[in-house]
Order: structure tokens, then sequence, then C-alpha cells
């Protein structure tokens, strides 16, 4: 059971994958047809060809490694002027500006990218980014809002006999301790709060804010007992207590160090539970992940040297570092074979899948070829060039070549192979322990 129970959770991940590159590609195919661009080709997939039907102009189709995807449009670079490529990279250059000349079709000279505007053909090459921007909001949009995110809840779970010093190591209450307020006030376990001092209540988190700012204050608490609503008179104590987040993690300080302070204590736990939020903390969520990514790519060759060193000496890998598909697949499993309530683990799942969407929004805009903020660069050239040409009343300059880059375009793609190889054997030799 445990091994079926992986392999959905690599079923699911596959799935979600292909979802995100063929949404990304949708959002490269549709401004670029709005736009009149021929489009020869859309793939999800790289290598042989699993299955393609054309419609129109335009073949569709599945290849068989789900790790990227394309669309053909015709005419990326301007068509090359038949001059001999002369250099060191020459059949390079030589064998791109083929390939370019290939996608423009005779009779549709007019219908390729390079002569659309610059905003234009921006929009293009931003779409497929966005487009894994939005999934990734919509993703975390049913987490937060539809699902809720797991906190504490109004229901009491438990309430403690007694009042124990904190970092304490007795585990129970013996002759001679103080009772808890809660106690006192006749608290039960499975009592639903309703309100503190007045003030209504939707989760836990509130109660605790409240408590915790009214030590030595004899607070009315109102409590829903066997559809009853009952009034409890209950008075915090002062107590210096580690304090948590709203969803009962620890706060930590600038070192690392468990935040301890003088608060409000009464003693009581509550259930844990799926508390829905507003409809805006999805995009909150999607921002707050888009800032640590951009992080962890600025810190990319650090992180990778880590990944390298950990493979050799077999030490824990960070759990905050970059994966590869065989990671993100290998992590779905884990989850999705835990022993954990079904609805925990579908959340993991969907926070998973939202944090690839994310990295594949905040990756594919590193302004180099060939990932699509290098074209996004390339168009923003040739506006600057031709908005400097109009400035000082000079004729428009002809449209830049980008094929001219392809040395670079080359080391970058040799570059992310070597990194997405170094990453798969390190997931597959010493993956990311998440549960240990």
């Amino acid at each position: 059971m445990e091994i079926l129970l992986y392999a959905v959770g690599i079923v699911f991940m596959l799935i979600g994958l292909g979802l995100s590159i063929g949404l990304h590609e949708i959002g490269h195919l549709v401004p670029a047809k709005l736009f009149g661009v021929r489009v020869g080709q859309y793939m999800i997939g790289f290598g042989p060809r699993v299955w393609s039907k054309r419609i129109g102009e335009t073949e569709y189709g599945v290849k068989a490694l789900p790790v990227g995807g394309f669309i053909s449009m015709s005419g990326m670079y301007p068509a090359s002027d038949g001059k001999p490529v002369r250099g060191l990279f020459a059949s390079l250059v030589q064998d791109a500006r083929s390939a370019n000349d290939e996608t423009i079709a005779e009779g549709s000279e007019e219908r390729v990218f390079y002569r659309l505007p610059v905003w234009k053909r921006i929009i293009v090459m931003l779409g497929g980014p966005v487009m894994n921007l939005i999934l990734a909001i919509v993703i975390f949009t049913v987490l937060a809002s539809g699902i809720g995110l797991q906190q504490g809840t109004t229901t009491i779970a438990s309430v403690n006999e007694c009042v124990l010093p904190a970092g304490t190591t007795q585990s129970e209450c013996e002759p001679g301790d103080p009772a808890s307020p809660a106690a006192e006030a006749g608290v039960l376990p499975g009592d639903v709060l309703v309100s503190i001092d007045g003030t209504p209540l939707d989760d836990f988190a509130e109660a605790t804010a409240i408590v915790q700012a009214s030590p030595g204050q004899t607070l009315d608490m109102v409590v829903a007992r066997d559809g009853e609503n009952l009034h409890l008179s209950i008075t915090p104590i002062t107590a210096e207590r580690a304090l948590t987040d709203a969803g009962g993690q620890p706060r930590l300080d600038a070192d690392g160090e468990q935040v301890v302070a003088e608060v409000g204590y009464v003693g009581m736990g509550a259930q844990m539970g799926f508390v829905p939020q507003p409809i805006g903390t999805g995009a909150t969520m999607a921002g707050e992940n888009v800032a640590r990514v951009a992080e962890l790519i600025v810190q990319l060759p650090v992180k990778l040297w880590d990944v390298g060193s950990s493979l050799v000496t077999g030490a824990d890998r960070d759990p905050d570092g970059p994966l590869s598909v065989v990671g993100v697949g290998r992590l779905a499993g884990e989850v999705a074979s835990t022993d954990a309530p079904i609805l925990n683990r579908f959340v993991v799942l969907l926070s998973l899948l939202g944090s690839l969407n994310i990295a594949l929004f905040v990756f594919n805009l590193i302004p180099l070829l060939p990932l699509d903020g290098g074209h996004v660069l390339v168009a923003l050239w040739d506006g600057i060039r031709r908005a400097w040409a109009k400035l000082f009343r000079r004729p428009p300059p002809a449209p830049v070549d980008a094929t001219r880059l392809v040395p670079l375009t080359v080391v970058v793609a040799v570059l992310l192979i070597a990194m997405g190889a170094l990453l798969m054997i390190a997931d597959v030799v010493n993956p990311v322990n998440l549960f240990q």
C-alpha cells in the first residue's frame, strides 16, 4: 500500500508539472497568435514525439521527457542576409540562422516574431511565466481560502491541571503546584471558545493574543458546551512562556533562538484544524514564495556548491536548497505515503505544486538566453536602439540579430544542463529528507 501511495504522489506531481508546462506555453501561444505570428509547433516535453496532431498551421503534441516545453514561432530573429559568418563560433551562429530561416514560411514573411512592436514581443515572452504565477496564486488561494491554513481552532483540546515553570522537565502535576487559570475557571476539553472580554473569536490565535496581553486581569470568557453558551471568569497569570505564531510554531529571534517573554497564561491548548483565510491570502503567499525563490536564485552558485559537497561527503542536504524534477517527484511520493490524514497530504502536495510554479515563474525571468527573460532583454535592447535613433532623427536601425548571442546561449544551456544533472544525481544518491 505504501508503494502504491508513493507512486500516486509521483503521478500527481507529474500531471501537475505537465499542466504547469502546458499553461506556460499557452501563455506564449495565445498572444503570439493574437498578434498574427505564425506558430508551427506547440510541444510539451522534449525528446521523442509521443503524440501530435496538426490543427490549422500549428502542430500540437507531447514528447517523452516532461521537463519543459516550447512553441516554434516564425522568425524569432531576422532572416539571414546570406553573408558568411566568421569567427570562432561561426558554425553555431550559421546553424542558428539556418534553423531560424526554416521557420519563415513562404508567403508568411510578414507574420514573424521579430517584426512585432517591442511591447508585443515582451507580452508574448512574459506570457509564459505570468501563467505560472497565475496558476500559483490560484493554487495558494485554494489552499488558504478554500481549504484553510492549519492553525489552532476555537475548540479546546486540552486543559492543564497546574502551572509548570517554563523550561522544566516536569511533566505531571505534583502536590503544591498551583492550579492553572483555565482549570480553576472550569474550562473543559471540547469547549468551543465564543468570545473573550467581549471580543468574538474566529481562531485560537485571537484568544492567545488577548490572554497574553491581560496578565492579572479577570476576563469574561464565553464557551459553547453541549449546545449552550456558558460565561466563565478567567484570570491569566504572569508566566514566562515561549512565544508561538498563529500556526503554533515557535517564534525565533535573529540568532535562531526561541523567543521567551513574560505574558498572560491560562493553561489551555487548542485543536489544530484548517481555518479558511481571507481571499487575498493566496496572493500574499505567492508573493512571499517569489521573494524566497528570488533569494535562492541569487545564492544559486553557493547553493549548488553545497549540493555538490553534500553529494561527496554524504552530509544532509539543505531542505531550502534547489531540487530537480526527480527531487520534487521523490518528495511528492514521500508526502503521499506518510501516515497522515489524506487532506493533510493533499495540502502539502498542492503546496509543492504551487511552489514549483513560482520557481518556473522566477527562473524564466532570468535575463539570459534561452530563457524567456533573455528574449525580453533582447526586445528591450531593440526598443532602446530604435528610441535612440528616433531621438536623434536617424534612420531606424536593423532589428537586433540575437543569433550573434548563440555562443553565450550555448554556454548558458550547458550550465543549465550541468546544474540539472548535478541536482538529479544528488536527488537520487543523497536526497533532501524532510521527515527526519
